[in-house]
């Protein structure tokens, strides 16, 4: 076998390629977009020897929506009918499914800037007494959620707007947007409507949880409200609204010291399955409670952020087939002193995600610096991240339609300027995207 491309790749025989990579038909397709001449594919499909799915000057049929055909340029050319499609050379270029960013608070208002500075040189009892001398009451969730409830729908909507346009611009072509920064009923529908509105005012698909249950309202911090008053408000009053109104398709729990108990998670969760709403859960980002084992117990779709996860438990979640979802730049961000280990998932063959979460305490846009970060500081491979980044973040949205390039899926798609993915995890903060397809059409740039 021919190395090629750099260390980890494998050329396999041509028959192989289009044994895995491609369905021939029997009848010429015609299409709509050809993507062509590409340096490499990564359909991130593996095959014995190809962690990746690599091919070799590959190419993309696209007709409509949906990907018809992939493999070796010279195959997919022969067997589909390319009069009228709009040819997209990607010689030199490496062609790769749209990353899929599984965990998101994209909907807040207001930032928390001179926090995250103060906190660069501050502990943190000291940065709240700094802030206090300047005006600034709190910090954290609860400073969010002043300024998100401060602010429109419009306003919200516009500055989410502006953030997911970045996203799309580095690569993300399906998101998943909580809510979480209004801890009451109408705060919470309101970003939930947010999620809504961009669901159809950009390219990028928004996919919705609820997470009323991200914190404990400013109410019971003061005494105005009790835990289980709050509770039965989620349970009660919010989860009925948001499935009535079909405006989640998750439900979250931050379940974790000083936040949700186990018990308060599990309530919270099964009321949310009864009404619909799928299981997911942030775990063990500060301490293990056993939210991890709930995940297992429950089968939520995923389980995030996994610092504190033990061994055993991440052999739990990975028999009840839960993705863990971990997110290298929130770690960084806040320097958590208790890093997730990556590696110990990985190796015992777990379903692992990486994502941004995009948030007012790690605001990051590119699913490309996630990667290099989870490279470089937690010992993942480039195919893992990648894999990580595309068809583990599908599954950690329970989504089996995108994450990867194989006919039938829906055409998301991005050319990066690269002539080899390795390129993508060593030039640090390079946004390599040259081209973004959505849904089979070019939507970076725009002009195309």
């Amino acid at each position: 076998m021919q190395r090629v491309g750099g260390p980890c790749f494998v050329s396999l025989p041509p028959t192989r390629c289009v044994k895995i990579s491609m369905i021939i038909m029997k009848e010429q397709k015609k299409i709509d977009l050809l993507i062509t001449n590409a340096a490499q594919v990564l359909t991130c499909m593996p095959s014995p020897g190809n962690a990746i799915g690599c091919i070799e000057n590959g190419a993309v049929a696209i007709a409509g929506e949906r990907i018809v055909a992939v493999g070796p340029s010279r195959e997919v050319f022969s067997n589909v009918d390319a009069s009228g499609a709009k040819i997209l050379d990607a010689a030199g270029k490496v062609v790769a499914p749209g990353f899929v960013d599984c965990h998101t608070h994209l909907v807040f208002g207001g930032s928390r800037v001179l926090e995250y500075a103060k906190r660069l040189t501050h502990d943190l009892d000291d940065v709240k007494e700094e802030l206090r001398k300047i005006g600034i009451q709190e910090t954290g969730i609860l400073a969010t959620v002043k300024m998100t409830r401060s602010e429109s729908v419009e306003k919200l909507t516009n500055s989410a707007s502006q953030r997911i346009r970045q996203m799309l611009q580095h690569g993300t072509t399906t998101v998943e947007s909580k809510s979480g920064y209004g801890l009451s009923l109408v705060e919470e529908l309101k970003i939930l409507d947010v999620n809504r509105r961009l669901q159809t005012n950009q390219p990028v698909d928004v996919l919705s949880t609820f997470l009323g249950a991200h914190a404990f309202p400013p109410d019971v911090k003061q005494g105005g409200m009790t835990r289980e008053r709050y509770m039965d408000i989620i349970i009660n009053e919010m989860i009925p609204h948001v499935a009535e109104q079909c405006l989640a398709e998750f439900c979250d729990v931050f379940c974790d010291k000083d936040y949700f108990s186990v018990n308060e998670a599990r309530r919270i969760l099964e009321a949310g399955r009864i009404a619909g709403l799928k299981p997911k859960i942030h775990a063990d980002e500060y301490k293990a409670i056993g939210a991890s084992e709930l995940a297992a117990e429950l089968h939520a779709v995923s389980a995030d952020h996994l610092n504190h996860t033990k061994c055993a438990t991440l052999k739990r979640l990975k028999d009840a087939k839960v993705v863990g979802v971990v997110m290298p730049m929130l770690d960084f961000a806040v320097r958590h002193d208790h890093p997730f280990d990556a590696r110990a998932m990985l190796d015992i063959g777990m379903d692992v995600a990486l994502a941004t979460d995009l948030c007012p305490g790690c605001w990051v846009e590119s699913m490309q610096l996630v990667m290099q970060f989870a490279c470089r500081l937690y010992r993942f491979s480039p195919e893992e991240a990648l894999c990580a980044s595309t068809v583990g973040g599908a599954r950690a949205l329970g989504l089996d339609d995108r994450g990867t390039l194989t006919v039938g899926n829906m055409a998301d798609i991005q050319i990066w300027n690269i002539p080899t993915f390795e390129d993508l995890v060593y030039r640090l903060g390079n946004n390599a995207v040259e081209v973004v397809i959505k849904r089979g059409r070019v939507v970076v740039p725009a002009q195309l």
